[in-house]
């Protein structure tokens, strides 16, 4: 068993990040091998942050319907319900991720502004 959702986002995230470690890329599809369809795919294939909050927002809907349509006497059951958590939590990390992106920005605009304060430009 694999946590598809995962693998899916650390292919989504080299996107973004321009990561070039092929090992890695490597991996990640090997474990993603017959699941490439629908959000999971679009996710693996994100290239900016916000395509990669949407597409793995879709893949934990998806993961949040199986979960309720698996027994719980089902062996998967548990499995299922530990991986929903891990990727709850992946999409918080995510969220993180962009609202310290635009503190980033929002820093680099203010220092921008300071700069002109500091050392008006006459035209």
């Amino acid at each position: 068993m694999t946590c598809h959702e995962i693998e899916a986002l650390k292919l989504g995230l080299m996107n973004v990040l321009g990561t070039t470690d092929e090992s890695a890329r490597q991996h990640a599809y090997a474990e993603l091998e017959g699941a490439l369809e629908g959000p999971i795919e679009a996710l693996a294939e994100a290239e900016d942050l916000s395509a990669v909050q949407r597409h793995l927002d879709a893949a934990l809907v998806d993961l949040e319907e199986t979960v309720a349509t698996t027994e719980k006497s089902d062996p998967e059951y548990d499995y299922l319900r530990g991986r929903l958590i891990a990727v709850r939590d992946a999409e918080q990390s995510i969220q993180r991720l962009s609202m310290q992106g635009e503190s980033v920005l929002n820093g680099f605009a203010e220092t921008h502004d300071l700069l002109h304060e500091t050392f008006p430009v006459d035209e």
